[in-house]
């Protein structure tokens, strides 16, 4: 399973890809906020600081806007995959994007039934929002489970790009299910290393070379 860190914050980003284990970043305009900082810079910045795909979202609602504001992003980098809602239009766009050689992720995706129309135009990633669907006493992982089989089902190439995660749970789950990607906050991927055994086991280890009064360097 890929994964893609959830941010706008450059430095975090830049952390993150010096360990070898992040295959992307994910953005919208509430992490642009965020940042501070103004969009098509922060975009440009984090596309050097990864080589895989970088999600840049679009803010029109009609297509026509939309594939202006697409141009203009997909202009930024090679690396951009252009992020539009599930709407009708947005799902236009993405046709057209896409048969033009353009990654687009189609988000806000809450239904299985959203997910094959989103398929069927051609997205390369669907963003079901786990988080935000167990907020509302539904059951996110088994949204990820639904598009899963539907996927492959009728072979579309579409990866499910599991978004919205809050917990390194989210993470498990959506591995155990076989989605394709996983977009998290910092904060998640970091706790994805923690666990109280490696802890003491480092703590142990670390007591007992002090007892040798050796030292590597």
């Amino acid at each position: 399973m890929k994964f893609f860190v959830d941010t706008a914050d450059t430095a975090e980003i830049a952390d993150l890809a010096a360990t070898g284990l992040l295959d992307g970043v994910t953005t919208n305009p509430s992490l642009i906020h965020k940042s501070g900082r103004d969009f098509l810079p922060v975009v440009q910045e984090i596309c050097g600081l990864v080589d895989g795909p970088v999600s840049a979202e679009v803010v029109a609602l009609d297509h026509e806007t939309m594939m202006r504001e697409a141009e203009v992003l997909r202009n930024l980098a090679d690396n951009v995959a252009i992020k539009v809602p599930l709407t009708i239009d947005g799902l236009k766009t993405c046709k057209k994007l896409t048969d033009d050689g353009c990654m687009v992720n189609v988000t806000l995706c809450f239904s299985a039934n959203q997910a094959l129309l989103a398929a069927k135009a051609g997205a390369s990633f669907i963003s079901p929002f786990v988080g935000r669907h167990d907020d509302n006493g539904l059951d996110g992982m088994q949204l990820i489970e639904d598009i899963r089989l539907i996927y492959d089902n009728y072979l579309f190439d579409t990866e499910i790009l599991v978004a919205s995660i809050r917990n390194p749970i989210h993470v498990l789950e959506s591995a155990k299910i076989g989605a394709d990607v996983a977009t998290m906050p910092p904060n998640v991927i970091r706790g994805l290393f923690n666990h109280v055994l490696t802890d003491k086991g480092i703590e142990g280890f670390l007591a007992d070379w002090k007892k040798t009064g050796q030292s590597i360097v």
